[in-house]
């Protein structure tokens, strides 16, 4: 073994057992200390590999192919696009070892520590959108198609009587509630030629946007949905809860919303509606001057938006309030969001498969489910009030 090399991992050695004490050190003369001996031997240990391979017959040309086969034939362009290369640039900037001499052959400039990979800029640029929000909050259940759930809107009442007296029989009306099934499909095609060419990042982000694609679907459905080929929604059917006609938002407002939540209802109703319209209520003050709207920061700080006591949930699938909103559009709602209940006995997460006729890579994803809202008591809509 070469005796640099002992010395360095002597030394090595040394200064770990000095961090390891309780005396003091300086940290940056010895992390550059560090820095200094690892560059030495791993430009030692690169030497004396070349050394050896020459001495069994090899030619210095062929060293790399022979010790790294799959790196040369990985990339037939760039040689910075290797993983080699990426693997010493990555010690190069957390460490700051210096990239070996024959990775460093191809670069002319001499003043230049190394340079970037292009793997290392592959990112793609898109437009960010929330969701996520409600889908959480609802009842989810995986039953077979056909699922009914018993429904009443009658209870017995209790009566005092005389002694031996009797009361009237009552009877017990019951409806139900029953699910369907839509298929809910998402594909995404690529031809061949991008699929082995692409950007390293391409794979990763069209499986997110399938993912986010049909979150965003589930979503829509859940707030809106017409029952037709599609889930039903909680604003489908405006006749049922309680609708308030609103021409200005006011504190009234939110104290008539809360006015018309039955008290057995309470517990788990949240506000739904989008950012602007929230940041609308922000601004409002009570009769003492209290703010109405709060926005508090978690343990993990994730922003709790709370309107007079009550949490809001923000989503994109409602209109933003202004005074020209008819009464047919609702841009903010209460509800007990456990009350609605997705139904979905079948889901692929992802397959991807092969277009014969085109060659392209198809990404797909599919989903059978419905949804219905089984109890509209907690129900509030805010509404405008323009005809």
């Amino acid at each position: 073994m070469n005796k640099r090399l002992v010395e360095i991992r002597k030394r090595k050695e040394e200064i770990r057992s000095a961090l390891q004490g309780n005396g003091k050190v300086d940290l940056k003369a010895l992390q550059a200390e560090l820095e200094q001996l690892d560059a030495e031997q791993t430009d030692i240990e690169a030497r004396e590999a070349m050394a050896s391979a020459i001495n069994l017959g090899a030619e210095p040309e062929q060293v790399e192919l022979r010790a790294k086969p799959v790196a040369k034939a990985e990339h037939s362009g760039s040689p910075y696009e290797s993983n080699e290369y990426r693997q010493a640039f990555m010690k190069y900037v957390m460490r700051g070892t210096q990239i070996p001499v024959e990775l460093r052959a191809a670069t002319t400039t001499t003043d230049a520590g190394a340079i970037i990979p292009p793997t290392t800029l592959n990112r793609i640029i898109e437009k960010v959108r929330t969701y996520g929000n409600i889908l959480p909050l609802v009842t989810r259940t995986a039953y077979k198609t056909g699922l009914a759930i018993p429904t009443s809107d009658v209870k017995p009442v209790a009566t005092w009587v005389a002694e031996g007296a009797t009361s009237t029989k009552q009877n017990k009306a019951l409806g139900s509630i029953t699910f369907s099934h839509f298929k809910l499909r998402c594909a995404v095609a690529v031809t061949l030629e991008t699929e082995n060419m692409t950007l390293s990042a391409f794979e990763d982000v069209l499986v997110s946007n399938v993912a986010e694609a049909m979150a965003v679907a589930l979503e829509e459905a859940i707030v809106s949905g017409t029952g037709s080929g599609q889930p039903t929604g909680i604003l489908h059917d405006l006749d049922k809860g309680t609708a308030i006609n609103v021409s200005k938002l006011a504190y009234k407002t939110i104290i008539d919303a809360e006015a018309a939540i039955p008290q057995a209802y309470e517990a788990g109703s949240v506000w739904v509606m989008n950012k602007p319209t929230f940041m609308q209520f922000l601004g409002m003050t009570d009769s003492n001057g209290q703010p109405i709207a709060r926005v508090n920061t978690g343990v993990n700080g994730v922003p709790s938006r709370v309107l007079l006591g009550r949490n809001v949930v923000l989503c994109d699938y409602l209109p933003t309030f202004t005074s020209t909103l008819k009464k047919t559009d609702v841009f903010a709602f209460i509800f007990r969001m456990k009350d609605y209940v997705l139904n979905t006995n079948y889901s692929v997460a992802m397959k991807v498969y092969e277009d014969n006729d085109t060659d392209d890579i198809v990404r797909k994803s599919i989903m059978i489910a419905d949804g219905k809202p089984v109890d509209f008591n907690s129900l509030v809509l805010l509404t405008g009030s323009a005809t």
